[in-house]
């Protein structure tokens, strides 16, 4: 099965915190409380009322079919308590349909291989038009998944729509059905009977043995595709009519009212090696035929670097050629490049809605000769090929159409692996445009609407073409890089009555026939060109300033883009972690390590599971764990086979069940088996619950269970931590090789990008995590002074924003419940390295902050001079950050 990238599965674990949450607080607050781990606060769209409706936004590239996959069995036993799910897969368009049904049908395929991890072979994917394969003996017993478009139910006349008829076939789905499972299914109506004349007046009043019906019963997992493109009201009522247990909706571009409950960056995507970034950007003033010389060039400069690599890889180039009437047409260009530029007929395939010379070819094949596809809008749904690595886009860059499809295919990794050649880890764009602004804003305007990118996130990535600086004060031979000119676009000339002479001596202003241009040089000192922003954001209308301060902010991350020290290939410190001498062999002291320092032995520990209760009604059973009343629905009875338990399942059955449950690394098969039968008779006889109740409600044991061997084992932990801290130590510098982390150009998954007006200039890479200039109240934050002090510092050679809970890609220290991780760690000029934990109040201090000051001196003190730790407060005895700072760093 295909391995799940990290931010994938941080995606699933919010979606299954979410939907855990909703079903013991109202779906509003379970979503508050999710979006408020990411900084968020947005209020929840209740369309559905109490059933949980929630989208996972994640950009061009990121894998959102193979969540969605995952997403099945997730929502069926979070929200159903099933392991036999019903789900209707909702796709846009028949196209995409027909790819998805095919690949969830084949058993080799990751998407049907995500499924198969949960159920097994016990999964059946069908279409609409072969429901009639799907048995009554099927429910309950198999995962059953629908594909279908979203067209096909979103009518508001349901006469008109095959989903809605009365088919023969599907009666005995609704044979003996009790009266209130028949509450809220479509009846016969006149309608119906004249579009279907088999139907007779004396069925008018009757359940319609339907599709509609048969999924209404079945209350489905709903996931829809591309969701940004269905919020109508009919829509809705659409699927209010199919009674989902839950809605799971997966989009690059979410808008108002899809309830985002977690986003993606691009700098995941690139940290995962799921893209090609940065986009290295050349605009071409003087025609068409200049952006397609220069594609063909940087290609062959590609084609070069890739036969250095082990892998198979054949670098091609998209052309987006001019529509009918242009001057660069398809036929146009392709005979350029016979003619003009020697390119062989066989290197040349046409991809037009005509033109199909890439049908049955597969581009990945070492014998296939394909070097350059041309096409003018968009090639066709799911077609997918990430060799390709350069578009040439020969429209105008104002006018050009689907430039965003395009460079989707174009940043796609082959076979998303980070390649050892450098230039095999970018994306290639050549831009019929004047200037640099003018194209980096289009692309950025196109992938933030059309890809699912934030705009600070992409501004970073987009960087020109390079010139270095001949001579240029570089580090190891990097020298700095020249930084373009900046375009900002104005709506009105601005009033420059009050500039002072340092700002209209650093500044143009160019008139346009949309307002004006303003010019200056892309180097222009930072207090500069606080003052003009300053200047022109004052002279122009509030509601502007906006899209003004955008560009301004725009520019400034593309300047700590391009010359960032990890983009520029300079090396971070490796840094030393905490070890403990176990059997005369160093091991980094990680999770597992502590616990089984901590006389870690679960059939030691008292059985018990105080905080487990279960009330048992009707048609519901409440269950009350850790003192917190949680009501949970069943849907379908029969689907539990709860009449049949006391002759179907036994103890052992049940023990087995939640040991595949349960299973984890650091527990033995026989240890964990053993203590659950142990569990289970514990439940049996001395709480007395019922064998019938505990496998109805299994899912929730499950997770009581959970909660109660973690807890089991953070005891030890914490034993383990407390008793081992002073013998924790650092490699020796000659052998530290196997335990030591290392910050890696490219590797660094941030989000909630700062976007202040204060230049940093020495953070590692070209975005920073995270930081906030200012509070909501207009104040300077306490961690942006931090990290001002930081850049400020002469010691300092660059420093990073540590991200919290991404321990491939961020340092992090020990702690007897977790990890922790500093927010701020640099490399000094003399080789050490400091790292820095903030807290802004000195007497908010908690025994989690004891514990991090605590793990922190152990790791200087252990490092004989090598590395520095600093537990930071707003002011130490009258002395600021930058004075703590100082002192620390001597």
């Amino acid at each position: 099965m295909l391995a799940l990238k990290e931010y994938q599965k941080r995606s699933l674990k919010t979606l299954d915190d979410f939907l855990q949450n909703s079903r013991r607080m109202s779906v509003a607050e379970a979503f508050a409380i999710a979006i408020a781990g990411q900084e968020r606060n947005e209020p929840y769209q209740a369309i559905f009322g109490d059933t949980p409706n929630v989208c996972l936004r994640v950009p061009t590239g990121g894998g959102k079919t193979l969540l969605a996959a995952h997403s099945v069995a997730l929502a069926g036993t979070a929200i159903l308590d099933s392991d036999a799910p019903i789900a209707l897969w909702l796709t846009p368009s028949d196209t995409i349909r027909s790819q998805t049904l095919e690949a969830l049908s084949n058993a080799r395929h990751p998407y049907r291989q995500a499924l198969a991890a949960s159920f097994g072979d016990r999964v059946r994917i069908c279409d609409l038009e072969s429901l009639q394969t799907i048995s009554s003996h099927d429910i309950g017993k198999s995962c059953i998944i629908v594909v279908a478009t979203i067209q096909s139910f979103n009518v508001t006349d349901t006469s008109k729509r095959n989903v809605y008829s009365f088919f023969e076939e599907l009666s005995p789905h609704f044979s003996n059905l009790p009266a209130h499972m028949l509450v809220g299914l479509d009846k016969v109506t006149e309608a119906d009977i004249t579009s279907q004349p088999y139907l007779a007046v004396a069925d008018l009043g009757r359940v319609k043995h339907s599709v509609a019906n048969w999924l209404h019963l079945l209350q489905p997992v709903v996931i829809v595709d591309e969701a940004h493109n269905n919020r109508t009201d009919r829509f809705f009522n659409t699927l209010g009519r199919l009674n989902p247990s839950c809605i799971i909706e997966l989009t690059a571009t979410p808008v108002a009212g899809n309830n985002v409950l977690h986003h993606v960056s691009a700098q995941e995507l690139k940290s995962e090696q799921m893209i090609k970034l940065p986009i290295v950007l050349a605009e071409h003033e003087d025609g068409w035929q200049a952006c397609l010389r220069d594609a063909i060039l940087t290609r062959k400069q590609l084609a070069l670097a890739a036969q250095k690599e082990t892998d198979y890889i054949r670098p091609i180039v998209l052309i987006q050629a001019m529509p009918k009437g242009g001057e660069a047409t398809v036929d146009v260009v392709r005979q350029y490049l016979i003619d003009q530029e020697n390119i062989p007929v066989t290197a040349i395939a046409v991809a037009t809605g005509t033109q199909k010379e890439l049908d049955g070819v597969n581009l990945f094949d070492p014998a296939c000769l394909v070097e350059y596809v041309i096409t003018v809008e968009a090639l066709k749904e799911g077609w997918d090929c990430s060799f390709a690595y350069v578009l040439a886009s020969l429209q105008s860059v104002n006018s050009a159409k689907d430039v965003e499809q395009l460079l989707g295919r174009v940043l796609r990794m082959p076979y998303a692996k980070q390649r050892s050649e450098e230039a095999l880890n970018k994306a290639y764009a050549h831009i019929v445009a004047d200037n640099f602004a003018q194209a980096a804003s289009n692309l950025k305007d196109r992938m933030v609407q059309n890809m699912g990118f934030e705009r600070l996130d992409i501004s970073a990535a987009i960087i020109p073409k390079q010139v270095e600086l001949p001579g240029g004060g570089g580090e190891g031979g990097t020298p700095k890089r020249a930084i373009p000119d900046c375009y900002i676009q104005l709506p009105t000339l601005p009033d420059t009555t009050n500039w002072t002479d340092e700002v209209k001596d650093a500044v143009q202003v160019l008139p346009t026939s949309q307002g004006a241009s303003l010019l200056f040089k892309g180097d222009i000192d930072a207090p500069t060109l606080e003052q003009v922003e300053a200047f022109v954001t004052n002279s122009i209308k509030p509601r502007e300033r906006e899209k003004v301060k955008a560009q301004f902010d725009d520019h400034r991350a593309m300047r700590l883009a391009m010359n960032a020290p990890a983009d520029r290939g300079i090396l971070f410190a490796a840094i030393p972690q905490l070890c403990l001498l176990n059997d005369g062999w160093l091991e980094v002291v990680e999770r597992d390590t502590l616990a089984e320092l901590g006389d870690w032995d679960l059939l030691s520990q008292p059985i018990q599971l105080s905080g487990f209760n279960i009330t048992e009604t009707v048609h519901s059973f409440e269950i009350d764990v850790n003192d917190a009343k949680v009501k949970y629905r069943l849907t379908n009875a029969e689907q539990l086979h709860l009449n049949d338990v006391p002759s179907q399942i036994s103890e052992q059955d049940l023990v087995r069940w939640l040991d595949r449950q349960l299973k984890r690394a650091y527990l033995s098969q026989q240890a964990l088996q053993a203590y659950l039968v142990k569990m289970l008779s514990h439940l049996l006889r001395d709480r007395r619950f019922t064998l019938t109740a505990l496998v109805r409600a299994k899912y929730q044991l499950v997770q009581a269970i959970d909660a109660e061997i973690e807890r089991l084992r953070l005891m030890s932990i914490q034993r383990g931590f407390q008793a081992r801290l002073s013998d924790m130590v650092l490699p020796d510098p000659m052998d530290s090789v196997h335990y030591e982390f290392h910050y890696k150009p490219g590797m660094y998954p941030a989000r909630q990008i700062y976007c202040g007006s204060y230049d940093f200039q020495k953070h590692y890479y070209p975005v920073i995590h995270d930081l906030r200039e200012k509070t909501g109240a207009g104040a300077l934050s306490e961690e942006f002074l931090c990290a001002q002090a930081l850049d400020a510092n002469p010691k300092v050679k660059h420093w990073v924003r540590n991200i919290e809970r991404q321990e491939k890609f961020s340092f992090w220290l020990p702690t007897a419940s977790d990890y922790f991780y500093p927010d701020f760690v640099a490399e000094l000029t003399d080789g050490r390295v400091l790292a820095i934990e903030y807290k802004g109040d000195p007497y908010k201090t908690n025994d989690d902050s004891r514990e991090k000051r605590q793990v922190g001196e152990q790791w200087e003190k252990a490092s004989n001079g090598r590395c520095l730790f600093l537990f930071a407060v707003k002011d130490e005895m009258g002395q600021s950050v930058m004075q703590q700072i100082a002192a620390k760093i001597g």
